[in-house]
């Protein structure tokens, strides 16, 4: 599956930002559909999701690469999971870039390979995955400017 990408420019400075996207604790205020954060350390976590029919999920994540305030890289742990019929990898990254008047260009690229029958469902994985990057770039901006709506997509 390629490589799926959305952009926004928020007005936060990129230091805010890593602050929150470097930190698990924070997921729970902008990744959708994170109820908590388990087990957190800068190396490793847990996520406590809550799927559209309501189900409670857990996936555990590992950070791949920090790169202080630019680049954060983590990968989802799928093998012995409920999401390895599906997956047969996931890895996400956000990038944080200087933009004008001291807001910052926002992207978060997600690459997620899927596995057996999945693969006859990629293009609805592909949207699925856009609106979550989409709803994970709204939660950015809430936290940035908390009384602004989320801007257009890109």
């Amino acid at each position: 599956m390629p490589t799926i990408v959305r952009t926004r420019t928020l007005p936060a400075g990129r230091e805010a930002l890593w602050a929150v996207v470097s930190d698990p604790h924070h997921l729970p205020r902008w990744w959708p559909r994170v109820e908590r954060v388990e087990e957190a350390s800068a190396a490793a976590w847990t996520e406590v999701l809550r799927s559209p029919k309501g189900k409670s999920l857990r996936a555990d994540f590992t950070r791949v690469r920090a790169e202080a305030p630019r680049r954060i890289v983590w990968r989802q742990e799928v093998t012995g999971s409920p999401f390895e019929r599906i997956l047969a990898e996931a890895v996400t990254e956000v990038l944080l870039e200087p933009a004008e008047a001291g807001s910052t260009r926002v992207q978060i690229r997600a690459v997620q390979r899927l596995r057996g029958f999945a693969l006859l469902g990629s293009l609805l994985m592909r949207r699925s995955t856009k609106r979550i990057l989409d709803e994970a770039l709204d939660g950015l901006a809430r936290i940035a400017v908390p009384s602004a709506g989320a801007e257009p997509r890109s």
